[in-house]
């Protein structure tokens, strides 16, 4: 897979319809780099042309921030924002909420202003203008599947109809769990809790999450984003329904079935 770098790009005078913002998590985490592979493939697929950072991305600064650690993070974000204003970026979509609320919502205080999408969001758009042809009878038609809502995706970004339009298009049965959109439960890594023990506590976030995703049936449980990807998979795990239920970002669902 070819994946084209900034700096090649700007080296042979040419300019990125998208820059994919990759994240720590789609960058060093093994489950996370399927659905990195998973969206570049879509891209490459349907002819966006794109470009990454590499080895200049450093991470938003997210979880320092939540963790405490301002000074840091003001470190982070200034030096990202340098490098995408020295390569005049104008339009960055990543499958991270959490760097897609901070290049968003954060980013423009410290000087780095630019369109931001999340992937839920572009997967529909791609499908709305019909440059994602999906196959008829895919993998995912009639199988149940729920979805769960990233906090800064949907209550931070209020952004709850794009992955569900995505997944209506894989012509499956989406059935929500009894706290959703809105009412969404969080799946426990937020906060920077990711990268941290837990309080002490009657049960795990991520378990009381797969016990109501659980709830509805499905045969799949749907994510957009990797950190609620790693936790929604370990409540799985915990629970030893593997063989019998998936989770899986959009991206992967819709790169499966093109």
């Amino acid at each position: 897979m070819q994946v084209p770098t900034m700096a090649e790009l700007m080296a042979s005078g040419e300019t990125p319809e998208v820059l994919f913002w990759v994240g720590c998590a789609g960058s060093f985490d093994q489950r996370a780099q399927k659905i990195t592979k998973a969206f570049a493939h879509i891209l490459n697929t349907v002819g966006v042309k794109f470009a990454i950072l590499g080895k200049e991305e450093m991470c938003t600064g997210d979880p320092v921030r939540r963790a405490g650690n301002e000074f840091m993070f003001q470190m982070m974000a200034y030096q990202n924002i340098q490098i995408l204003n020295g390569y005049g970026i104008k339009k960055i979509v990543t499958t991270c909420p959490h760097c897609f609320n901070t290049l968003k919502n954060e980013y423009p205080e410290l000087g780095g202003t630019y369109e931001v999408i999340h992937h839920a969001t572009y997967l529909q758009q791609l499908i709305d203008e019909g440059r994602i042809k999906l196959k008829d009878g895919g993998s995912f038609k009639g199988r149940k599947i729920t979805f769960h809502d990233s906090c800064y995706l949907g209550r931070a970004n209020n952004i709850y109809e794009a992955p569900r339009k995505v997944l209506e298009a894989l012509d499956a049965e989406l059935v929500e769990m009894k706290r959703c959109r809105a009412n969404g439960l969080c799946c426990g890594a937020g906060g920077a809790q990711m990268f941290k023990e837990e309080e002490k506590g009657s049960t795990r976030v991520n378990w009381e999450r797969t016990n109501e995703a659980l709830e509805t049936g499905a045969s799949v449980v749907a994510s957009a984003c990797p950190f609620c990807n790693t936790m929604m998979t370990d409540g799985i795990k915990t629970k030893e329904k593997e063989d019998s239920v998936q989770v899986l970002d959009i991206a992967e669902m819709i790169a499966a079935n093109l």
